[in-house]
């Protein structure tokens, strides 16, 4: 009886070590294999960690990108900064509106911007480092809010006929414990600067930048303040068709700008590993013979890991106008994260992806850069950021831009 268990341990560890490699060499045989059309110059990879702040991250990174396709110089500009000067602005005016607007770490491409205009900004270093007032190497905002949060809609939600300008000076007391003060002066390679003449100096003409998007509850070549609730300093974006949202993109990046992205990762096929697809379940479920047929009764985490096995032979929906519109007004289509695209690549069947900057430190297999397809992009894009002058001059025209 041993000597058969034995036998049969040894039989099921020799099936195993057959049949690992076989399953791998499959997997490894979907892997997409890129080779880059286009890839235009961004700094390091950064890490928002424990923070709702992809809008401040991805945003900083654009216009870094921007100085250096400008004047070749890298700059490290300082997420507190905004934060600190966001956060204040976002309390008041919840404050302002009685508590009917909400108070939330989130925000949009346009918050950088606006702090940018109206405050400036400072390097790195200026400020202290991300999570180290609080003992940790990175930012972590689970204590910082449990206290922010109450603090505001307790102020909004008061039942004084009159409230004083005190609780500005609370609020701010917390931000500064947990971001650091924002300075008034600090010296940068040798000169001194405010926040407003360092930003100043960086050569970009802050007119420059518009905001695109793409629905049919208004109508295209008008702006209108698309309707998440992130987007609370209710900024203008100007709405064209979906193809010449795309079109934007794509002439943006082949001529050397990069786009601050906005749009919906909550899909399955935005995997943890840099690849994003925008899945068929239809004809995933439709492909008899494989695990895929079983699509639409697996769990999203199963849902991935075929995703993963599958590879460059993923089937993809075809966006539509009316698709898009249909997933924004039934909640499917989501403002949850905020990327900078920099590139494009192909894989080895010819299909195009953009090369996108997380802000989740160096994760996954491309080491913090991410492959969405454009016909992920094209599904899941809330609204983008990108320099007028990288619109294609027909489209500008109908913007009036």
């Amino acid at each position: 009886m041993k000597k058969i268990l034995a036998l049969a341990l040894l039989a099921t560890i020799a099936t195993g070590a057959t049949a690992a490699p076989k399953k791998k060499a499959a997997k490894e045989n979907n892997e997409p294999v890129f080779t880059v059309v286009k890839e235009n110059p961004i700094t390091s990879i950064k890490n928002q960690n424990r923070s709702g702040t992809c809008w401040d991250y991805s945003t900083l990174g654009y216009f870094e990108a921007e100085i250096l396709k400008k004047s070749g110089k890298t700059y490290d500009l300082c997420e507190s900064f905004v934060a600190n000067k966001t956060y204040m602005d976002r309390a008041t005016t919840v404050v302002r509106m009685h508590g009917d607007a909400q108070f939330s770490q989130g925000g949009s491409c346009y918050d950088p911007l606006y702090c940018l205009m109206n405050y400036g900004i400072c390097p790195e270093g200026a400020m202290p480092f991300p999570g180290s007032l609080t003992g940790d190497s990175l930012f972590n905002f689970n204590e910082f809010f449990s206290v922010m949060e109450p603090y505001v809609e307790a102020v909004a939600t008061n039942k004084a006929s009159k409230i004083s300008s005190q609780w500005k000076v609370g609020l701010q007391g917390i931000l500064d414990s947990y971001l650091g003060k924002c300075p008034e002066k600090f010296t940068y390679e040798g000169k001194e600067y405010t926040p407003k003449s360092f930003a100043a100096s960086l050569g970009l003409n802050w007119d420059d930048y518009v905001t695109v998007t793409s629905y049919t509850h208004h109508p295209f070549y008008s702006t209108f303040a698309v309707e998440v609730q992130d987007n609370w300093r209710m900024p203008q974006s100007h709405n064209v068709p979906m193809n010449e949202m795309m079109e934007i993109i794509d002439n943006a990046v082949m001529n050397g700008y990069c786009v601050a992205w906005g749009g919906d990762v909550s899909e399955p096929g935005f995997t943890r590993d840099g690849l994003a697809y925008m899945v068929d379940g239809k004809k995933a479920q439709s492909m008899q013979g494989s695990d895929m047929a079983r699509w639409l009764g697996l769990s999203s985490a199963k849902q991935k890991d075929l995703i993963a096995e599958m590879g460059a032979k993923v089937p993809e929906i075809t966006p539509t106008q009316q698709l898009r519109q249909e997933r924004y007004d039934n909640w499917e289509l989501t403002d949850d994260h905020g990327m900078l695209i920099f590139g494009i690549a192909k894989d080895q069947n010819g299909k195009e992806y953009y090369m996108v900057k997380n802000s989740w430190g160096e994760t996954g297999k491309y080491k913090g850069i991410w492959y969405m397809t454009k016909t992920f992009i094209a599904a899941n894009t809330m609204d983008y950021m990108v320099n007028k002058n990288a619109i294609p001059a027909n489209i500008r025209q109908k913007m009036g831009i």
